[in-house]
């Protein structure tokens, strides 16, 4: 049981970064990419069946990705 929940959690946070990374565009400031990267990342989660915790967990990777995604290069 420990290993799904586990295998459910990376693949959840997998969808999550690259859905965050969706956040790119020509937005010019890291927190209007941050808060489209959480919004994408969270509601796409939560419509792939993800309770309570793996909609937090990907709002946050989510976020981060879409906020630095400029800083890396990225976008």
């Amino acid at each position: 049981m420990q290993t799904r929940l586990s295998a459910r959690l990376v693949s959840v946070a997998a969808v999550a970064a690259v859905l965050g990374l969706s956040a790119c565009s020509p937005t010019p400031q890291d927190a209007d990419r941050a808060a489209t990267g959480a919004a994408i990342a969270a509601g796409t989660t939560l419509l792939t069946g993800g309770d309570s915790r793996d909609v937090a967990g990907a709002a946050l990777l989510g976020g981060a990705a879409g906020a630095l995604c400029d800083d890396a290069g990225i976008c």
